[in-house]
Formats: C-alpha cells, structure tokens, sequence
C-alpha cells in the first residue's frame, strides 16, 4: 500500500490535478510578476470590437486595462457602449444624470471634464457611458464631422492631459454603427476577443469589410492588430479546433494566451470588479495579466 505522501495528499489521485493546476498557477504568477513592461513610445489607441455580443468585450477592455496598471502603465478607458458594462466593472457612477461619453461625442465637452479615475486602480482612468448614448447615432447624423468626433476629443485630451495615457481602450457597442465609426476612426489599433465556439470566425468577415473601409475612406493609419480568444475550455475538442483555426487565418494577429471560462470572469463585474482585484490568483485573473503582457510586449517589439 502506498504511504499517502506518493500522492502529494493524503486524498490521493484525485487530488494530483488540483495541486498540479496550484502549482502551474504559482509559476505562471510568478513569470507576470517578474515581467516588466516598457512604456509605448507613443499613446496606443485600442478599439475593442466584435458585433456579436457575449463574447468577452468589456471583459477584456477591463481587465488588460487593470493588468497593463498594475505594471505601472496608465490607462484610459472610454466606454461606448450604451450599457455602460465597462463603466459599472470599473466601479464608476454612470446613472442619468452623469455627464459622460455623450455629451463629449454629441456637445463638445472635454474628455478632461468627464474622466474619472476607476477605484480598482489609481492608473485607470474612465470615461463612463449613460443610458443617453442611446441616442447617440441619431444625435449624431446632422453634426459637422460625425465620424471624427471621438478621435477630436482623444487628440484634445492627449494634449492636454496631466497624466498622459500609455494605453486608451475604447469599448465598442456591439454593433458597427456610427459609435463603432467613432472608435475606428479615432484608433490605431483594433482588438477583436473571439469566443471559441463553432461560428467564431463568422462575424470576422464583416467586420474586417469595415476595418477596411475605415481605412480607405476615414483612417489609413487602422490596423487589425490583435486577436484575444475567450471563453476556452481545454476539455472539449471543439474549443480546440475553434484555436487552430483561428490562429491558422490569423497568425500574427492571435495572442498565444487563451482566456478560460471560468466563474470569477464572469462574476467579477457584478461586484464592480476587474476579476484581477476580485481573484486574483485565479487562472482566469492570470489569464488577462498574460494577454496584457503580451499585447504589451508584441507592441513594443514590433509595432
């Protein structure tokens, strides 16, 4: 018989995965600790986008938003979407009443005036979203220069800013109105998270069709820069499949991390919390601290 010190624990084999999976964890949060992250020479401008909803998109804004702070990276996040997710996971006011992302796009009010610095971290600033953007593509259809506004007023704010962000995340609608315009026009860059499930790569078509367009008519300077799969789970082949696919039509624009799914991501914003401050030692919260390093480095290294 085997004494139960064979096993690791005394409750044996099935105990082996658990500490198999702590100890993976301890290394992997070790390897984020130890990474340092160098400022971006310029402001990178992200549009976080994907017109199918449920997949990830707030979630990711977020959270990169808080891992890229915690290593003493300054962040904006501007949250258009009339939800106001990322707003309430950043644990920002955003009820009627607010002034907020709306009356920046629709009555030229600053950036600097309707900021606020998220409590999940001192480097996180947000601008939230109200029920009133709502409106907003309407609002927006007889204005001078409707496609530009957001990108005039990020410009404004860079210039003028106390603290200058490294990072700027836009969260996109989930859709491709003039508020997704907005943010194309006014970005570098385009993040797009994919869930891995058996239509993921339906819905690129279309929006690469409008990244394009972007480019051509709005913003030559746009690029499709990342790719970040969410909701993964390793036990079914299908998640599997879903990854090689979409790695083999997109091989440098997807991250190698892979983002689970896991309970804390998804309860986190209910406590207006990134899952980074809600469980941090998760895989899911390290998970996000991984991507954001890799985003990070990628950039730097061949941006």
């Amino acid at each position: 018989m085997k004494h139960p010190d064979e096993f690791g624990q005394a409750g044996g084999f099935k105990d082996a995965p658990l500490a198999a999976e702590i100890n993976e964890n301890t290394r992997r949060m070790a390897a984020v600790r130890g990474a340092v992250l160098d400022k971006p020479e310029q402001t990178r401008v992200f549009a976080i986008s994907n017109q199918k909803g449920g997949v990830g998109k707030t979630t990711t804004a977020v959270n990169i938003a808080v891992a890229l702070a915690d290593k003493g990276l300054e962040v904006l996040v501007i949250d258009l979407d009339p939800q106001g997710n990322a707003s309430t996971a950043l644990g920002i006011e955003h009820h009627t009443g607010v002034r907020s992302i709306y009356e920046v796009l629709v009555s030229n009010v600053s950036l600097t005036d309707v900021v606020h610095i998220s409590p999940e971290s001192p480097r996180v600033r947000c601008v939230p979203a109200t029920i009133d953007l709502a409106t907003a593509e309407l609002d927006l259809v007889s204005l001078m220069a409707r496609e530009h506004r957001l990108k005039t007023a990020i410009a404004a704010y860079l210039a003028e800013a106390e603290v200058r962000p490294d990072y700027v995340f836009i969260d996109c609608p989930p859709s491709l109105g003039l508020l997704t315009v907005n943010a194309f026009t006014a970005a570098t860059e385009v993040l797009i998270p994919i869930q891995c499930e058996y239509y993921a790569l339906e819905g690129l078509t279309q929006l690469k069709r409008t990244i394009e367009l972007i480019k051509t008519q709005l913003n030559p300077g746009l690029a499709l820069s990342t790719i970040l799969l969410t909701m993964f789970d390793s036990r079914t082949k299908l998640n599997m499949a879903v990854v090689e696919d979409v790695r083999a039509h997109f091989p440098t624009q997807t991250l190698q991390t892979l983002i689970p799914r896991q309970i804390g991501v998804a309860e986190a914003p209910s406590y207006g919390q990134s899952v980074i401050n809600y469980d941090r030692s998760s895989n899911g919260a390290i998970s996000y601290m991984e991507a954001a390093i890799e985003l990070s480095q990628r950039g730097v290294n061949h941006g």
